[in-house]
This record gives structure tokens, C-alpha cells and sequence, in this order.
């Protein structure tokens, strides 16, 4: 009796055997959280929109650091807006209600301030150096409050890094400047 149960549990035990591994189970990694749900500390939806706007128009969930899409037809009437996101470092172009651009940006880093809010164009320059900070360039300036933040093209790294301003890659902010004029409604949200 006990060598038929030990040849049962040995059978058992090689039936178990086996010379391939065990088949890896996939973990799913969750969701990105949706853009809604991010932690906003102000917005109108603008910022979220936008974000739905350019999976829709260009599908894309995001830009790399440096960045920028531009449809190829743009509407030739209807006003232009702008909308920033501090939170997702991105600036969305639109054009009669449509997203006409997209492009990653930099705002204020640690110890400056990128104001939140509803702004308009006040000024714009195609060139411009700034008075405060070493006479840094500013190409394709446009100035949206009296202290002198303004929107430019800069550097773009993918993170906030300036010191209010926003910038954008140099080839949107030149576009950008051919579409706005004194006036362009600014979205900041973040």
C-alpha cells in the first residue's frame, strides 16, 4: 500500500513538472488619468477642452518637449484664442473654435509667477529683448499684462523653467504672431 501511494505522489508530482516556465501574467498599469481629473487650482474648462481637441484633431494624447502640430487649413474668419495649461505645460491655438495648433511650452518656474486668468494681447513686438532679465531675447513677443509677461518663443524643455513668461517653440510663436493682433483673448489655466 505504501509504495502505490508514493508512486501516485511522485506521479503526481512529475504531472505538475515542467521544463517550460509559467506563463507570465500581464498586469495592466492603470489608466492615465483623465485630464478632467487633474488638479487644477483654476480653470474654466478651457485647458480641459483643449486637451480633447487635440486627440480629436490631431490624435495625439501629448507632444514631446519642443513640440508642435498646426492643421493645414485654417479658417479665415473668426477670432483667434489662445489657451495655456500650466499644469500640462501646453498651449492650444484656435481659430473661429478650432484647434488650429498645439504646441508644448514652458512657464514660471519655482519663485516666479505665470498668472492665472483671462488676459489680452496688449503689445507685440517681432523682437524684443527683456529689461529685466539680462536683456534676454524675446522673439515673437506678445505682452499680455504691465509687468511684462508675455508670450515668445523660448526654450522648451518640457517643464516650467521661466520666469513668467511662456514660451513656445520658435516656429508656433511666429505663426502665432501672423494670427493674433492688440486684443487676442489669452486663457491661462493650470
Amino acid at each position: 500500500m505504501k509504495k502505490w501511494t508514493m508512486a501516485a505522489a511522485a506521479a503526481a508530482l512529475l504531472a505538475g513538472c515542467s521544463n517550460t516556465p509559467p506563463a507570465k501574467v500581464a498586469v495592466a498599469s492603470p489608466p492615465p488619468k483623465p485630464i478632467s481629473d487633474m488638479p487644477y487650482l483654476w480653470t474654466l474648462g478651457n485647458a480641459p477642452q483643449a486637451h480633447k481637441d487635440l486627440v480629436a484633431t490631431f490624435g495625439r494624447l501629448g507632444l514631446k518637449p519642443g513640440e508642435y502640430m498646426w492643421v493645414s487649413s485654417i479658417p479665415t474668419d473668426g477670432e483667434t484664442r489662445v489657451v495655456i495649461d500650466r499644469l500640462t505645460q501646453m498651449a492650444y491655438i484656435y481659430r473661429d473654435e478650432k484647434l488650429i495648433g498645439a504646441a508644448t511650452i514652458s512657464t514660471a518656474r519655482q519663485g516666479y509667477i505665470t498668472p492665472l486668468g483671462e488676459w489680452k494681447i496688449l503689445e507685440k513686438r517681432p523682437f524684443y529683448r527683456s529689461k529685466k532679465y539680462d536683456n534676454a531675447p524675446m522673439p515673437w513677443m506678445e505682452r499680455i499684462d504691465e509687468y511684462g509677461i508675455a508670450l515668445h518663443g523660448g526654450g522648451t524643455p518640457g517643464r516650467p523653467e521661466s520666469h513668467g513668461c511662456i514660451h513656445l517653440p520658435n516656429k508656433l510663436a511666429e505663426k502665432l504672431y501672423g494670427l493674433t493682433k492688440i486684443g487676442t483673448k489669452v486663457i491661462i489655466e493650470g
